[in-house]
């Protein structure tokens, strides 16, 4: 008994590493690799084009051009362009990204504290965007061309026009200044008061949850309608005498659950770039907020680090979507995956 529950504990690590999905894994992992070279040369070379630098930003336009060649020499920019990228990859490689030519910090940790801010702010638009549009897609998708599916197209269509900045924009006119029930700017951390984090976050996460709201309304409610209308194994669950809400949530919606999934893994590059914007408006120290700020002032390895956690997490949001339809449909299987 003891050798072969032995042979069974040992049989686990095994089957784990020789599960398919974990080859998918594994894969997967291994083709970010050179995605994130590829973004990384990409970000160097094109802050390379970009006229000036750290050194003139902070010595200003009274600087003599000995002056900002010294500093140029302390802070080593008047190496070449390729050799600077390699000792930036050297050490990124063991994690360490440098230090801020602007503020001396060290970039990681700069990144840290930025990242949650971030976080909490794309998390709250993303679980607001999909809870709201679930639901409305439903009851929209439950009587196509009925009243609430004509308004909810309305209201769709009108939020995808409107860009999220001039959103803002208008919220803050609204909330903040003329009913003074929200504030405008600043931000409070989570743990230092919760209730005033969340009222803070109320008008940039809604600005940046519209326009996605209204997207995925509009997605999910077209597929749901093109399900219910034309599949054989809806119109085989009516004719058993399935109930329409049955047949809506347990057959349509699963299936178009798949769609949704994907267009929201697709989509996080616009949530992640609609944040850059948002931070700025509200005045919300986030990793948005940071890379702009780097970018007026030339800190290079500020922003090329921003950059590669921006293409880390579209990398990341790609995988686990693919790891969601597994969950959801145990048929799929990623063994030529």
């Amino acid at each position: 008994m003891t050798v072969a529950l032995d042979r069974r504990y040992r049989s686990v690590p095994a089957r784990l590493f020789g599960s398919p999905a974990f080859r998918m894994v594994g894969k997967r992992l291994l083709m970010a690799i050179p995605i994130m070279l590829g973004v990384s040369v990409l970000t160097f070379w094109v802050l390379n084009l970009i006229p000036g630098n750290a050194a003139q930003q902070l010595l200003g336009a009274e600087a003599t051009p000995e002056q900002i060649r010294a500093l140029e020499a302390q802070m080593g920019l008047n190496e070449p362009a390729v050799s600077r990228y390699f000792d930036w990859l050297g050490g990124a490689v063991t994690g360490d990204l440098g230090r801020s030519f602007v503020s001396g910090q060290d970039v990681a940790g700069q990144l840290g504290e930025r990242l949650t801010v971030s976080a909490e702010l794309t998390g709250l638009a993303l679980i607001a965007s999909v809870a709201l549009a679930v639901p409305v897609a439903l009851l929209a998708a439950r009587r196509p061309d009925g009243l609430f599916d004509r308004v909810s197209m309305f209201v769709s269509v009108s939020g995808l026009s409107v860009a999220s900045y001039v959103l803002a924009l208008v919220l803050v006119l609204v909330f903040a200044v003329r009913f003074a029930m929200l504030p405008a700017i600043g931000y409070v951390p989570f743990a230092e008061d919760p209730v005033e984090n969340l009222r803070g976050m109320v008008l940039p996460a809604t600005a940046i949850a519209v326009p996605l709201f209204c997207f995925y309304t509009r997605f999910l409610r077209g597929d749901l309608v093109d399900q219910l209308q034309g599949q054989d194994y809806i119109v085989t669950a009516q004719a058993k005498g399935i109930g329409p809400w049955q047949v809506l949530l347990r057959h349509a919606f699963r299936n178009s659950s798949f769609g949704l999934i994907t267009v929201v893994g697709l989509n996080l590059s616009t949530l992640i770039g609609s944040t850059v914007i948002i931070e700025s408006i509200f005045a919300i120290p986030g990793l948005g907020q940071l890379m702009l700020q780097a970018i007026n002032t030339r800190d290079v390895l500020v922003v090329q680090a921003c950059v590669i956690v921006f293409a880390v997490v579209t990398v990341l949001a790609n995988l686990i979507t693919d790891l969601l339809y597994a969950v959801l449909d145990p048929r799929i299987r990623y063994g030529s995956g």
